[in-house]
């Protein structure tokens, strides 16, 4: 074996680590958001069974400014690139709970690019050992 298979083979290896990386961050957020999202949902639920409430709404900066929350079953989502919509509070859970799995699936994809990135990773380190060794035994 090369010095020059070796190196490549080393490359190859920390592209893969990266990419692992990458992976594990993706996978930290998915599970983050989809958190986030069945928090929502949760609070969807209580604010409508409430008639009234007050709150505490941030404004930035770490302060926040008291309100009262009607329950008109009307609520605000922000669909992305500055759009938002008015829906029911049962339209909201739907498109929220499409949205979880989504996030659902793309935590699945994530999960299985991941094993096939360390499989990968373990080919590569017998490989590497199998040089190694053939390098040992060559050299005596």
């Amino acid at each position: 074996m090369s010095e020059e298979q070796a190196q490549q083979l080393m490359y190859q290896m920390q592209m893969l680590e990266n990419y692992f990386g990458e992976l594990t961050q993706k996978e930290e957020s998915l599970i983050r958001i989809i958190g986030e999202a069945s928090s929502a949902i949760e609070s969807i639920k209580s604010i409508s069974e409430k008639p009234e409430s007050s709150t505490l709404v941030p404004i930035g900066m770490g302060s926040f400014v008291k309100a009262n929350i009607s329950s008109d079953d009307k609520f605000i989502l922000n669909l992305g690139a500055g759009v938002a919509i008015e829906k029911d509070k049962n339209s909201t859970i739907n498109f929220i709970e499409a949205r979880i799995k989504e996030m659902e699936v793309a935590l699945r994809d994530t999960s299985t690019q991941k094993q096939h990135v360390m499989a990968n990773l373990e080919q590569g380190k017998q490989e590497m050992n199998r040089l190694i060794q053939a390098s040992r035994s060559k050299n005596q």
